[in-house]
């Protein structure tokens, strides 16, 4: 499912890139300094908004805005903490699949079939090599 919505995306706005992807679904990104946190969505009146660690690094913003943007697109009206305070399981399921859902956005299917490896392509497009092994390898 993951891999349709994100292919589904990428034909319908002809991009992968998560910020032009957020502008063009009347997302908000917004830059601010986090702490050790590198990002969260929210909605407030109905208007969705990604918040971006400033202090990051470019290729942790990327993955952190793709990531936030699985959310959004995955589970629009998760209540992270409240699963938080009752039951861990949840949580990491979700955040599996928006970590999926950025591996898929942001490493193209033609890297891998023009035979670079998985960690190779994850290197190559700034996705961080613990979650590149969740980019499905293409038939």
């Amino acid at each position: 499912m993951i891999r349709q919505t994100v292919a589904q995306l990428k034909k319908k706005y002809g991009s992968n890139d998560p910020f032009v992807l957020a502008s063009l679904k009347n997302i908000v990104v917004l830059f601010e300094p986090l702490g050790e946190m590198l990002g969260y969505y929210n909605t407030s009146r109905r208007l969705k908004m990604i918040h971006i660690n400033s202090t990051a690094d470019h290729h942790e913003q990327l993955f952190t805005c793709a990531h936030e943007f699985g959310h959004i697109m995955l589970h629009p009206n998760v209540n992270t903490p409240f699963l938080r305070r009752h039951t861990l399981q949840s949580v990491d399921r979700i955040e599996r699949e928006a970590n999926q859902f950025a591996v898929e956005l942001l490493i193209p299917d033609s890297l891998l079939l023009e035979g670079m490896t998985i960690f190779e392509a994850a290197a190559y497009c700034g996705v961080p090599s613990e979650v590149a092994h969740l980019k499905q390898i293409p038939k």
